[in-house]
């Protein structure tokens, strides 16, 4: 019992790190003055693709006991061979890869308290979707809490009067426009791919690791287009890595970790010592990167964190976010409104995980 306890409070430790980790440093990277060009964010989503594939490839190469040409008859089997199955995976790629630009967009324009509390309206757009496209229903805990998730992120966003140059107001309230686009439709898509990504999941029998590869092939190929088509001149006289730093590198790192955080709920069904040993083996093949380590982490949280304290940990997470973006980045000033907004969208992330329990009957049947 005392272990369980010291490793859910471990694992949501680390999860608030992760978390805001990746925010941060991705603000870090778009808004820090070096000599020379800044790097792609196209660039960086295509290298984060890649290095999905390859984590997933590892993960089948695993199931199949380290067996190539197991692996190769399964791919060959299961991709080659399964057209139609492929296809489908080929609108969220297509989302997916449209989010993650857009999430660059978003940390360009906008400071990481505000994005990080925003973004949370993906809580909103998942719901809804949930509904549509599963047949999920909510209950009124969830109703009300999506009620106060849309007030806080209204109050979140909601203009004050600054003093200065009225030139420079202007291009910042620009800036702010482009970035809250950019999160309302990172929401949406988020929203839409991943109840559709979780429908076919079901439907099929394929496993969640080998549905990755395809999913990763199709973004790879999207995000390769679209980094040709907006910045192929910069990528001819530059390269693609052009840019790149070891704030970079971290950032790629970060945002397979958190697609690692967000696939591996997937592991739910199986049992935590299958999801512990195979997560584990990856660890190890991978521990450059990190990567899959980021995994066993998920499966820790997933068994031992119960709702309330994933709400916490978002909470956590958006106050460190705050802190580090007044003290350390210097590029927010909170104010009233923001607190109120920002304590509503809290409120709303517990009350969403909330998990009514039935009432005890007090008489028997006869």
């Amino acid at each position: 019992m005392a272990l369980s306890s010291g490793l859910k409070y471990v694992s949501l430790g680390v999860l608030v790190l992760q978390t805001t980790l990746l925010v941060l440093t991705m603000r870090y990277s778009r808004t820090l003055k070096e000599d020379g060009p800044r790097y792609l964010a196209s660039s960086a989503v295509v290298s984060a693709e890649v290095l999905k594939i390859f984590t997933c490839t590892l993960l089948v190469f695993s199931e199949n006991n380290f067996s190539l040409r197991a692996m190769y008859e399964l791919l060959n089997e299961e991709i080659l061979n399964k057209p139609v199955e492929l296809v489908k995976l080929a609108i969220p790629a297509g989302i997916y890869t449209l989010q993650n630009n857009l999430l660059y967009v978003a940390l360009s324009n906008l400071d990481a308290a505000t994005y990080q509390v925003t973004y949370q309206l993906k809580i909103l757009t998942t719901a809804l979707f949930s509904v549509s496209m599963l047949g999920k229903e909510l209950g009124c805990y969830q109703w009300l809490s999506l009620l106060f998730l849309m007030a806080g992120i209204t109050l979140v966003q909601w203009p004050v009067e600054s003093l200065g140059d009225s030139e420079q107001n202007v291009m910042s309230a620009g800036s702010q426009f482009v970035g809250l686009m950019a999160v309302l439709m990172a929401c949406v898509s988020s929203g839409f791919a991943g109840v559709y990504f979780e429908k076919i999941l079901k439907e099929a029998s394929q496993g969640l690791w080998l549905r990755n590869i395809q999913l990763g092939l199709f973004s790879f190929v999207f995000g390769f287009i679209g980094m040709m088509v907006y910045d192929g001149e910069s990528v001819k006289q530059a390269g693609i890595f052009q840019g790149y730093n070891i704030i970079t590198c971290i950032v790629v790192v970060l945002q397979v970790v958190q697609w690692c955080f967000t696939t591996v709920h997937h592991l739910t069904s199986m049992s935590f010592m299958a999801a512990f040993v195979e997560l584990f083996m990856s660890a190890f093949v991978l521990f450059a990167c990190r990567q899959a380590l980021g995994g066993l982490i998920v499966a820790v949280v997933i068994k031992y964190a119960d709702n309330i304290l994933k709400g916490f940990a978002t909470s956590l997470s958006i106050i460190v976010s705050t802190l580090i973006s007044y003290f350390l980045l210097k590029d927010f000033n909170p104010t009233s409104v923001f607190f109120l907004g920002a304590v509503l969208v809290i409120a709303a992330t517990f009350l969403y995980g909330y998990e009514q329990k039935p009432a005890s009957s007090s008489t028997n049947k006869v």
